[in-house]
């Protein structure tokens, strides 16, 4: 899970990176928070698709549509 304090610390390490630069360490939190980060996202984005059901129509649907979809 992606906490705002975790979104917070990668804001943080982004700046700094463009204004000062980063330590090895802190280059290895960023890429660790970031991989974090985007797999949560391709977990929330998965869920969605897995719940998406595709639906025919045909002339008697019932929708009002007549075929039209």
């Amino acid at each position: 899970m992606i906490t705002p304090e975790m979104i917070a610390r990668i804001n943080d390490l982004a700046k700094k990176s463009r204004e000062t630069g980063l330590t090895d360490d802190e280059r290895s939190e960023q890429a660790e928070l970031r991989r974090q980060y985007i797999e949560h996202i391709r977990t929330q984005v998965k869920s969605q698709l897995d719940c998406i059901k595709i639906v025919d129509h045909d002339e008697n649907c019932g929708c009002g549509c007549k075929g039209h979809h």
